[in-house]
C-alpha cells in the first residue's frame, strides 16, 4: 500500500431533530391539551486514534463522513431518537487542523485516544414545552439545530522510538530488515525507499522499540530536492537518530562530506531536530578489507570531531547489529526512567 501521510475529509455532525405540534384527543378527555414531542440530538463526529493503522490511505477515496441526524418529535410527549455518534479512525500520531483557519485542533498520540471535531445539533422543542397558565393551546415549536460542518486536514508524524537518517543507499533499508519484521524494498541503486518504513525490534518479552526508516536525503533537500524532506517531519517524534554511513560508496565520494551535508540539511530543515541526541553508525564495513577497516572508521570519527556513540555494522550480514540494537534499548529506557516523575 502506498504511504500517503496528508489527507483533507469533510466531516458533518447531524442536524438535530424538529420538535412537533400536537395536541391529545381522545375519547371522553375533552381538553387534551399539548403533546407534542422534543426532536433528538444529532450525532457527533470523533477522530479516534488506532495504532493498528500507520497511514492516511483509506482517505484518498472516501473523504466525506456524516453523522445521523436525530428524529423529528412526535404526538404523545414522543421524544425522537438521538442520531449515533461517528468515529472515524486514524493512525496514532495524527495531526488535526482546520483547514479554513489553519487552526491545529488537536494532536492523537495515544490509542483509543478520542476527539470532539463535530458536534450534532440540538434538538428542537415540542409544543408541549410551551403550554402556560395563559396559553394552554400553543401552536409554536422549535426546529433543530444544524450539526457543525467542517473541512480537517490530517497529518501524520509516525511514533517511533527511532529514526534512521543517511544519504541514499547507506544502507538504512537494509539495517531495519536485520533487526526488525519489516521488508522493506532493497537495491542497488538510490532512492529505493519511497515513503517511510516501521519496523518493530524485539529484544526481549517486553522490551521492544520501533524504528522509522526515512527516504534518504540528498543536498538541497531542504529547498525540496529528492524525496527525504517531505517526511522528515516523521523524524520529529523519535527520541533518537540514527546517522547511517556508507564507508565505502560505490561513487568514490568521501563518507565524511556526506555526513556533513545531511546534517546541514537536518539543521536547515528543523533546528531542534538538528540537535536532537545522534548516534553514528558506520556501516558496510564488510566491504573494506579487514586490515583498512579500522583505519577507515578511525579517520572518519577522526575528521568529524565526533563525540558522541559509534557502531560498525554490516546489516546484510548482520555484523554488529546485535550490540547496537541492546544499546539502543538501553538508552530508551533509561530515557524513560529519567522523564518518569518521581512519585
Amino acid at each position: 500500500m502506498k504511504f500517503v501521510d496528508e489527507a483533507t475529509i469533510d466531516v458533518k455532525a447531524g442536524d438535530g431533530g424538529n420538535g412537533c405540534v400536537s395536541f391529545r384527543r381522545e375519547k371522553f378527555i375533552p381538553k387534551g391539551g399539548p403533546d407534542g414531542g422534543d426532536g433528538g440530538d444529532g450525532g457527533s463526529v470523533y477522530l479516534l486514534a488506532d495504532v493498528g493503522l500507520n497511514t492516511l490511505a483509506d482517505f484518498r477515496y472516501d473523504r466525506r463522513f456524516r453523522a445521523r441526524r436525530g428524529e423529528n418529535g412526535a404526538g404523545r410527549n414522543c421524544t425522537g431518537k438521538s442520531g449515533e455518534d461517528l468515529e472515524v479512525r486514524v493512525p496514532a500520531g495524527t495531526l488535526v487542523y482546520d483547514e479554513d483557519t489553519g487552526e491545529l485542533l488537536g494532536d492523537l498520540v495515544r490509542d483509543q485516544q478520542r476527539m470532539l471535531v463535530a458536534r450534532g445539533g440540538f434538538h428542537g422543542l415540542g409544543n408541549a414545552r410551551y403550554k402556560s397558565s395563559t396559553n394552554r393551546a400553543p401552536r409554536q415549536s422549535k426546529p433543530g439545530t444544524p450539526g457543525e460542518q467542517r473541512t480537517l486536514r490530517l497529518e501524520l508524524k509516525l511514533l517511533a522510538d527511532v529514526g534512521l537518517l543517511g544519504k541514499p543507499n547507506a544502507g538504512k533499508s537494509t539495517l531495519i530488515r536485520a533487526i526488525s519484521s519489516a521488508r522493506p524494498k532493497v537495491a542497488d541503486y538510490p532512492f529505493t525507499t519511497l515513503y517511510p518504513n516501521l519496523g518493530v525490534v524485539r529484544v526481549a518479552a517486553h522490551r521492544s522499540f520501533v524504528v522509522a526508516d526515512i527516504p534518504g536525503l540528498i543536498e538541497g533537500a531542504a529547498d525540496g530536492a529528492g524525496l527525504g524532506i517531505q517526511f522528515l517531519k516523521h523524524l520529529s517524534r523519535t527520541g533518537l537518530l540514527l546517522h547511517l554511513v556508507d564507508v565505502a560508496p560505490l561513487d568514490g565520494s568521501d563518507p565524511v562530506d556526506g555526513v556533513r551535508m545531511v546534517v546541514g540539511e537536518l539543521e536547515k530543515f528543523n533546528t531542534e531536530l538538528g540537535g536532537r541526541e545522534r548516534w553514528l553508525v558506520l556501516n558496510k564495513v564488510d566491504l573494506l578489507p579487514e586490515d583498512a577497516r579500522q583505519g577507515r572508521c578511525r579517520s572518519i570519527v577522526e575528521r568529524l570531531d565526533w563525540r558522541g556513540p559509534v557502531f560498525e555494522t554490516a546489516a546484510v550480514s548482520q555484523q554488529g547489529t546485535q550490540q547496537l540494537v541492546f544499546a539502543i534499548m538501553e538508552y530508551l529506557e533509561q530515557q524513560q526512567v529519567s522523564e518518569t516523575p518521581d512519585s
